[in-house]
This record gives structure tokens, C-alpha cells and sequence, in this order.
């Protein structure tokens, strides 16, 4: 090695020592362990190429984009091929593992944990921002939560009408409980405008007693497994306020028991699984049948019991002084009442005897005065006065008409027009006041001379 050359180190090689000859093994193993601490467990993300399954279950492909390619491997073992999607060549994705060296051919690798299709990072991002917004406005919280009923009678179940959630979700349903009225609201459960309609369908169903229908008691948002952009429409906000805007407890069921959705964590309550659900919300049938039986046997002996003992105790109230003393104050009572019953009878008989006698006296005396004689005699009176009091008034009436047939024929002599009809005549002024007097007329003035057949107008000089 050359004055001032590097060892693999990076540290000056001393001139007095010969120069280390490493072996392939041990220059490998040392890049090995430098990516491995240098670069640890990373996310990647490109397109894959060359992808091939062994019989073992391993999964080998590479991961690419427009100037550099990476091998990757993906062992079948532990948890790694139950959290990642399946692969084929030309698929952009994002994987996450650890970078290291295949020494066998001095290449280095990565040991894939984690696939999840390109985008998913920003669709994780999406849900946890959505999450803590939900949770800061308490639409998480337990005391908000609601207890499903017990004997539910109607279950509204949000799903698609071919999917396999239902078909699972029916059969047990059916066996467990098949007096359960089952209502299904058909909707899309991934895709564009899925989560509209999911929420639609939770408010229709809530409206079911507005609009007519038998209501339902709770309902059952359902959808298969899937990947996170299958399971996505669950995850869109529209979808939780309607969830937590129902009046009718929601159940969630959506994917496996490892997916999480924000339509769970809303959700009164998550079933893992679409048929747990349907365990969940339904009493066993035949369970109840024996807890029916259990019921009844418990019932009948407590009946028994409780008739045995009312009996002992009427036995001893029956047979006490206390129960016959009852007894003898009625009997005391009643032939109480037969004596003041005699007593009113007999009062009551001398009291319409004394009336009766009374009456018989007013009658008599009523008898002796002939109240009709009198009214009689009242009537005539009567009529003479009249006779009398219409006499007179017309002898009045006939006095007081020839006087007024005199003054009228008085009058009518001395009226003017009388006086002008027999030659005399009537002066008046231009005002129509009569001219009394010649000295009262004033030179120039204007009179009216009135005679029998006119009037004459003058001027006095």
C-alpha cells in the first residue's frame, strides 16, 4: 500500500507494517454491519420488477424507480405476509425494513417487514390527523357510548347487498335468534362516494318512524377485509358524524379483527369481525330457551312457597280472636241498623199523620170563606168603575172639541187673509214688517201693499 494510503478504516497505514489482506467474508461481513448501523430500518418506496414466489414462501422481487434499483426479499414467516398486500410486477409501493448485505453473493438487500401501495403513507397521515380532530370534540369518549338492547326485535344492517359480510352476518342471525327482523340498507363499501352513501343509509334508517316504516333498534355498519384503500370509505369524516349523530346505537364490523377504522373508534361498540357482530347484537336462541326453563322452575318454587305460607297464615288469622272480633262488631252493626230502620219507618208515619190532619183544617177554613163569591163580587166593581171612567173621558173629549172648533173659527176671522177678502188692505215694509203707523214710514222708503187679488210696491215721498 502506497505512502499515505487509507486502510479500510480510513487511518494511515504505518510504513514499517505490511500491508492487511482481508478476506471476501470479512470485507463483507464489515459492510454488512456499517449498513446495518448506519442505516437501520427505513421506508422505501418504488416499483416492483422481477417479483417471484419460491415454494417456500418466500417472496423476491426488486424495487425501482428511473436510475437506481434495489433487491428485496420478503420472508413467510412471522407477522410480515399478514400485514403486507400482494405483489406483482409493475405495482408502485412503499415497503419498510432493514437494509443489509446477502454475503452469499456480496449483495446488499432489503429484508421487506411491511408493503403497503404507494399513497398509503398520505392515506395514514389523513387518518390520524381525522382522529385526533374527532377525539379533541369528545366524539370518542366512553361516557358518550350507548348499551345495545338486550332482545333487540329490528337490526338495520349498512352493507353490500353481494358481499360476504351479509350472507355471514344473516346465517348466524338466523340461527341464533330467528324471530329478528333483518332491514338492509344496500350500499357501496369502497369507492368514490362509498362513505356518502354509508351515511345516508344510517340516517334513513334513522328516520324510519317519520316516514312510516316499522323502526329498527339498532344498527350495523358491516364490510369484509380488505386494504386500507378497500376500507377507506370508513374512514371519511361524513361517515363519523352520522355515526355519532344517530339516535340508534351503531355497531361497527368492518375488515378483520386487525383493521381499525375511524368509523370504529365513533361506533358504540366494535365487533372484530362482521359474524362477531352478529353474535354480539343477538341472544343465543337456545340459550335463552334454558335460561327460560331455569326461570320457570325457579319461578314455580317461589309460587309454592309463597302459597304455603299465605296459607299458614290464614290458617292462624282465621282461627284468632282478632278475626272473628271483626265479625261480631258487623253483626252488632247490622242489627243496629234494623233497629233505627223501625225507628226512622215508625217517625216517619206520625210526622205524615200530623201533615195530613193540617192539611184537612186549611182545607176547611179555605171552604167556609168561597173565595169565588168574592172574586165574583170583585168583578162586577170592577166593571162599573170602567163604565163610569169611559163616560166620563168621552164627556170630556166632547167638551174640549167644541172649544177648540171655536178658537180655530175665532182665528180664522181674524187672520189678515180674512180681512184682505173683505176689501181691506196690508202694508208692510221691503223686511216684511207690518207699517203700524204713518208717522213711522220715513221718506224714500220702499212698502209692499197687499190686497186681496196682489200686491202693489210704492216709494213715500
Amino acid at each position: 500500500m502506497a505512502d499515505g494510503e487509507l486502510d479500510l478504516f480510513g487511518s494511515p497505514e504505518p510504513k514499517h507494517e505490511e500491508p492487511r489482506v482481508f478476506s471476501v467474508s470479512e470485507i463483507t461481513r464489515t459492510v454488512r454491519a456499517a449498513i446495518e448501523e448506519s442505516v437501520g430500518t427505513v421506508w422505501v418506496e418504488g416499483e416492483v420488477s422481477n417479483f417471484r414466489r419460491q415454494a417456500s414462501g418466500h417472496q423476491y422481487f426488486t424495487l425501482k424507480d428511473a436510475t437506481s434499483q434495489l433487491a428485496c426479499v420478503l420472508f413467510a414467516r412471522g407477522g410480515s405476509l399478514r400485514k403486507s398486500m400482494a405483489l406483482a410486477d409493475g405495482m408502485q409501493v412503499q415497503v419498510r425494513g432493514a437494509l443489509t448485505v446477502y454475503e452469499a453473493r456480496g449483495q446488499y438487500q432489503m429484508n421487506v417487514q411491511i408493503v403497503q401501495a404507494a399513497g398509503a403513507g398520505l392515506l395514514q397521515a389523513k387518518f390520524e390527523a381525522l382522529k385526533r380532530k374527532l377525539d379533541a370534540e369528545g366524539l370518542f369518549d366512553a361516557d358518550r357510548k350507548r348499551e345495545l338492547p338486550a332482545f333487540p326485535r329490528a337490526v338495520g344492517i349498512v352493507t353490500s347487498p353481494t358481499g360476504a359480510a351479509l350472507r355471514d352476518m344473516v346465517n348466524v342471525l338466523a340461527r341464533r335468534a330467528p324471530w329478528l327482523r333483518i332491514v338492509v340498507s344496500p350500499v357501496r363499501v369502497q369507492g368514490d362516494g362509498a362513505g356518502a352513501e354509508v351515511a345516508a343509509a344510517i340516517r334513513e334508517l334513522n328516520r324510519f318512524s317519520e316516514i312510516g316504516l316499522p323502526p329498527v333498534d339498532l344498527i350495523v355498519v358491516a364490510r369484509g377485509g380488505g386494504s386500507v384503500e378497500d376500507l377507506w370509505a370508513f374512514n371519511e369524516e361524513i361517515v363519523a358524524r352520522a355515526i355519532a349523530e344517530s339516535e340508534l346505537p351503531v355497531v361497527s364490523a368492518i375488515g378483520h379483527e386487525i383493521d381499525f377504522t375511524i368509523a370504529d373508534f365513533v361506533a358504540d361498540l366494535r365487533a372484530p369481525t362482521p359474524s362477531a357482530a352478529a353474535e354480539l347484537i343477538a341472544p343465543d336462541n337456545i340459550d335463552l330457551l334454558l335460561r327460560l326453563a331455569s326461570m320457570e322452575v325457579t319461578l314455580k318454587r317461589s309460587l309454592l312457597v309463597e302459597i304455603g305460607r299465605g296459607r299458614a297464615n290464614l290458617r292462624v288469622l282465621t282461627s284468632g280472636a282478632l278475626y272473628r272480633e271483626p265479625r261480631n262488631r258487623l253483626d252488632a252493626a247490622a242489627q243496629k241498623l234494623d233497629v233505627t230502620s223501625d225507628t226512622l219507618r215508625r217517625g216517619l208515619g206520625d210526622r205524615l199523620a200530623e201533615i195530613r190532619r193540617r192539611f184537612a183544617e186549611v182545607f176547611a177554613a179555605l171552604r167556609q170563606h168561597r173565595p169565588d163569591q168574592l172574586l165574583a163580587l170583585l168583578r162586577h166593581s170592577f166593571e162599573v168603575s170602567r163604565s163610569r171612567f169611559t163616560e166620563r173621558a168621552a164627556h170630556r173629549c166632547t167638551q174640549h172639541r167644541q172649544r177648540l172648533d171655536q178658537a180655530a173659527a175665532l182665528l180664522r176671522a181674524l187672520a189678515p187673509d180674512s180681512a184682505l177678502q173683505r176689501g181691506f188692505t196690508m202694508t208692510t215694509r221691503a223686511d216684511g214688517t207690518v207699517v203700524a203707523s204713518a208717522k213711522s214710514v220715513q221718506p224714500g222708503a220702499k212698502l209692499v201693499t197687499r190686497f186681496r187679488d196682489g200686491a202693489v210696491q210704492s216709494t213715500v215721498d
